[in-house]
C-alpha cells in the first residue's frame, strides 16, 4: 500500500489498496473471506473484515434501497413533479447536485458516513453512481457531480480514508485530477472492454468486479489478458453470501 497525503500539515494520511491484492466484494452480506483475499469491499453498514484492506461502499449521487424516506424533497431530482428513479435500479432516486446549495446540502447528509466508515476502521471508501448525470436527461452535469465528489473525496482525506472512483470509464482522469481520487472499483470493465481507461489514470490501484451472468469470454482468459487489472474478482450478480444457492466467487488467483 502506498500511503498519501493531502495537506501534509493536517496529520491525515491515507494508503490505496495494496497492489495486486486478491478482492472480494461483499455488498450483498458480509462474510469470512477466503484464504488468500487481502481487500475487501463492504456497505456502510456492515463492519470492515478485520485483517484485510477494507473499502467501505457509500452510494454518494443516489439513495440507497430502504433510505428513500431519509432525503429531503428538494434534495432529489424532480421531473414533472415526481422523482427521477434510476431504470437500472428502481429503488434508487437521484439526487439533484446541480446547485451549490443543495450539493452543500447532500454533502452534509454523506460526510457523516464517511466519518462512520472511518470510525468502523475502513481504509477507503468508494462512491458509487458518480454518472448520475448520464440518466438525468441533462438536468444535471459532469461539473455538478464533479464538484460534489471533491467535497466527498475532501472529507475522505481528512479521516484518512482513501477515496475510490465507481465506474464512469470516460471520465476516470478528470475524476483523478479534479476530483482527486486516489483509486478505482469497476463493475465488468473486462466485459466490456474499458479496463484501459482505468489503468492509465490509476496504474494497479484499480479493483475490478465481474459477474458470472456476463461473460463474453471465460473468467481465466480475462485473467490472461494484459489489458485486466491485476485485482480482479468473479462474483455472482447479486453477491451473495457462500451458504445462498447462487453464489460464485473465483478469482485470478485460482
Amino acid at each position: 500500500m502506498t500511503p498519501d497525503t493531502d495537506a501534509p500539515d493536517s496529520g491525515a494520511s491515507w494508503s490505496t489498496p495494496p497492489a495486486g491484492g486478491i478482492p472480494d466484494y461483499q455488498l450483498g452480506g458480509a462474510y469470512d473471506p477466503a484464504s488468500g483475499v487481502t481487500i475487501v469491499g463492504r456497505d456502510r453498514s456492515a463492519e470492515p473484515a478485520p485483517g484485510v484492506y477494507s473499502v467501505c461502499y457509500v452510494n454518494g449521487f443516489q439513495t440507497q434501497p430502504g433510505e428513500f424516506d431519509t432525503w429531503d424533497a428538494d434534495l432529489l431530482l424532480q421531473r414533472d413533479g415526481d422523482s427521477v428513479f434510476d431504470p437500472d435500479w428502481p429503488d434508487e432516486a437521484l439526487l439533484d447536485t446541480s446547485t451549490p446549495d443543495k450539493r452543500t446540502a447532500i454533502a452534509a447528509q454523506v460526510i457523516p458516513w464517511i466519518e462512520g466508515c472511518a470510525d468502523a476502521g475502513f481504509d477507503a471508501v468508494e462512491f458509487d453512481n458518480l454518472d448520475t448525470y448520464t440518466r438525468s436527461d441533462g438536468a444535471l452535469a459532469l461539473e455538478d457531480n464533479l464538484s460534489l465528489a471533491a467535497a466527498l473525496v475532501d472529507a475522505a482525506h481528512r479521516v484518512s480514508l482513501a477515496a475510490g472512483q465507481k465506474n464512469s470509464a470516460e471520465d476516470a482522469a478528470v475524476l483523478h485530477e479534479d476530483a482527486g481520487f486516489d483509486f478505482a472499483v469497476t463493475e465488468e470493465c473486462a466485459a466490456y472492454e474499458e479496463c484501459a481507461a482505468y489503468t492509465a489514470v490509476y496504474g494497479d490501484a484499480v479493483l475490478d468486479i465481474e459477474y458470472s451472468d456476463e461473460l463474453p469470454r471465460s473468467f481465466g482468459e480475462m485473467c490472461a489478458d494484459p489489458s485486466s487489472p491485476a485485482s480482479m474478482v468473479l462474483r455472482d450478480r447479486d453477491l451473495l453470501t457462500p451458504s445462498a444457492e447462487g453464489y460464485v466467487f473465483e478469482t485470478c488467483a485460482g
